[in-house]
């Protein structure tokens, strides 16, 4: 039996008086594409920044590779989290920086020379399928699907095991949103890295191994995203037909 990677067990969060996480269990695989769907405000987001270390949860334990990291000394967890890539909504780039210094800025800050730093992000350029002659662009100059891949790119400069990708395709239209789920399938495949895909886009099953759908702080299905339009479990029947009759109740909460 494949043993998880992360494994989220009885997770809770409270935001002021909302409370996010309500007991969020979970198990993430080796090797393996993991997506969470849910609709907005449900706290997906906020899910992964938990996985990630940006927040902190309440109580309940985050197992990677069977340490849990909510225990760790915050030393021994930066250590840890160096196995991640998170993958910013909006590609989080900085306007005033290039490409290549856009990408290259982990190696940058840590003072590598830049006859070191650059051959590096032109291969991780190359891995996300965009060419050296943008090296000298700013984000403003780049398209939205652009953006995101060089994103992509930033993280994969740390060769990270374990990759977050928060909302990929947002904003982005059809035929880009697919060149971006390639891509993703892409890089896990070629790499063998574990991804954790928040998304709304059902269009991501067919790249996917598993998938998760959080409702009102839980995860109320996990199946196999090959079989998930065939399941009778009447949160994931619901969520992926876009009906507006079943036990997810419609409100106008945004993440």
């Amino acid at each position: 039996m494949m043993m998880p990677i992360i494994k989220i067990v009885d997770l809770k969060k409270k935001l002021g008086d909302r409370i996010i996480s309500n007991g969020v269990d979970l198990e993430i695989l080796r090797g393996q594409t993991t997506v969470i769907l849910g609709r907005s405000g449900e706290g997906k987001s906020v899910l992964l920044k938990q996985l990630i270390g940006l927040m902190k949860p309440d109580s309940g334990t985050i197992m990677v590779e069977g340490v849990d990291v909510t225990k760790l000394s915050e030393q021994a967890r930066a250590a840890l989290y160096a196995k991640f890539g998170y993958v910013f909504q909006f590609a989080a780039l900085l306007d005033s920086l290039t490409v290549f210094e856009n990408v290259g800025i982990t190696l940058l800050e840590r003072g590598e020379p830049i006859d070191v730093v650059l051959p590096i992000v032109k291969e991780k350029l190359s891995l996300v399928n965009l060419h050296h002659d943008i090296l000298d662009k700013y984000p403003s100059e780049l398209s939205g699907g652009m953006r995101k891949r060089v994103g992509l790119a930033r993280t994969l400069v740390t060769s990270p095991e374990i990759i977050l990708y928060d909302e990929p395709t947002t904003g982005l239209d059809p035929i880009t949103s697919r060149v971006i789920h390639d891509l993703i399938y892409d890089m896990q495949h070629r790499l063998n890295i574990t991804t954790v895909v928040i998304s709304h886009d059902i269009e991501i099953f067919k790249y996917a191994d598993s998938v998760a759908l959080l409702y009102e702080g839980k995860i109320r299905y996990v199946g196999n995203a090959k079989t998930v339009w065939e399941s009778d479990n009447p949160y994931i029947y619901q969520f992926i037909r876009g009906d507006i009759v079943g036990p997810i109740q419609h409100n106008s909460n945004e993440e």
